[in-house]
């Protein structure tokens, strides 16, 4: 599969959400449709309830995340103990 250019499908201006990154033509956040993952939304529910939003501009989303963590220091995170 083809790597997706991010930069097609997001943007960011600081007229909308204060700045956050969204996807072009919407005012939904890379933020917010990430966190719709967390929750346990799948493709097709995320697909359904906003119809602005097409395969390619999820697949951006997850680019665009995936360069951003490429970018920041990491750190080991402790695990937890009992």
């Amino acid at each position: 599969m083809d790597e997706i250019d991010w930069r097609k499908f997001i943007h960011s201006d600081p007229e909308i959400l204060l700045g956050k990154p969204v996807v072009k033509g919407t005012r939904l956040s890379v933020e917010f449709i990430l966190g719709l993952f967390s929750e346990g939304w799948s493709e097709q529910q995320i697909l359904e309830n906003y119809p602005t939003l097409t395969k390619e501009s999820l697949r951006a989303v997850f680019a665009f995340a995936t360069e951003c963590m490429r970018e920041e220091s990491l750190y080991a995170i402790p695990a937890e103990t009992a």
